[in-house]
């Protein structure tokens, strides 16, 4: 897999685009929705009963619906190079499928109608593809994640992932948007980094305190000067594994990463959010074939590297200056390098 950025330019602007490009062939894919508000591109097409087996890109973007047509972009520069359902006999004669999904950041760089098209989406799928094997994937606030919130904090892009015993990784790459907060506002801690046996380590209490205080501060000067972040969120992410997964196994993947999305985040999968998650299985690696365990492994795993994702995510962004203040990061408030164990999933 192969992660590209783009971001929308001008004043005014951020938002941007993601694309994760499968190899060539393809990967089967699988998708879950359980936001009331999604805004969505072919996702009916990864029903397991429906035609299509294998796509070639999923595209994350900002700009809520009008954001979705960072996708024709991606088709195009696929149809270019003859990746996609196979539908006449001429090598160019393909219909690409790329399913999307979209969060809101509608007018939080200032201007309405700065945001992702298909040129953003081009943009976005070109970087992919010139990245080389094994690079990190930048995180913080790019792509998708340029414009993104987390709560009352900036959100942007995280990455994780794990290496199983089987030889099966899984990976996954999240633009965290969310209504729900992704700080324990009891101390500080962030909630995807609470373990099963143990409290993760919290800032002291005076630092929580005084963080509280400033965002109270910051809140009130954003709805002073008429500001602030309207409730209309959505975390979208696309949860990946070199596993050989059926089709149905994925959507099962897919659904299954939410818990992931449910631990790092609260409250999710709102009315007013379009939370949304893609599975990509490229089926380099044969599952092992001692019964159900082996893919339990691998769906267990989808939560796991979602929710360090998330965490990443957040350490990762930065603040930046909207139209009504200043959106602050999680590092502005608590310290911190910003950076997780590791600098991003490898491509």
């Amino acid at each position: 897999m192969r992660v590209g950025h783009a971001e929308v330019a001008g004043a005014g602007a951020l938002s941007g685009t993601t694309v994760v490009l499968a190899p060539e062939g393809g990967a089967v894919a699988a998708v879950d929705v359980r936001g009331g508000g999604p805004g969505t591109r072919e996702t009916d097409a990864l029903d397991p009963r429906n035609l299509v087996q294998r796509v070639d890109a999923v595209v994350l973007t900002g700009g809520s619906a009008y954001g979705l047509d960072a996708a024709s972009g991606v088709m195009a520069w696929l149809e270019e190079r003859g990746r996609g359902v196979r539908v006449g006999a001429g090598p160019t004669e393909v219909v690409p499928v790329v399913p999307a999904a979209a969060l809101f950041d509608l007018g939080r760089g200032g201007d309405w109608r700065a945001r992702p098209d298909a040129t953003t989406g081009r943009a976005a799928v070109e970087a992919a593809a010139a990245t080389g094997p094994g690079e990190p994937v930048t995180e913080g606030g790019v792509g998708a994640g340029t414009g993104a919130v987390a709560g009352q904090l900036k959100g942007g892009i995280g990455t994780a992932s794990v290496r199983l015993a089987s030889g099966v990784t899984v990976a996954a790459l999240v633009a965290v948007n969310a209504a729900g907060s992704v700080v324990d506002p009891r101390t500080g801690a962030l909630f995807g980094e609470y373990g099963v046996a143990e409290a993760p380590p919290h800032p002291p209490a005076e630092v929580h305190a005084a963080a509280m205080r400033r965002l109270a501060r910051e809140r009130e000067a954003m709805e002073a000067a008429g500001g602030g972040v309207p409730p209309f969120n959505t975390t979208i992410a696309v949860v990946a594994t070199d596993a050989d997964l059926t089709r149905a196994q994925a959507q099962k993947l897919a659904g299954t990463a939410h818990d992931g999305l449910a631990r790092a985040v609260r409250p999710v999968h709102l009315l007013t959010d379009g939370d949304t998650v893609f599975t990509l299985a490229t089926g380099r690696v044969p599952v092992p074939p001692e019964g159900p365990a082996a893919v339990n492994e691998i769906l267990a795993a989808g939560a796991d590297v979602l929710a360090r994702a998330i965490v990443k995510a957040v350490r990762a962004a930065r603040g930046v200056e909207g139209p009504g203040g200043r959106l602050l990061s999680y590092t502005e408030l608590y310290g911190g390098s910003g950076e997780g164990p590791d600098s991003g999933a490898r491509t």
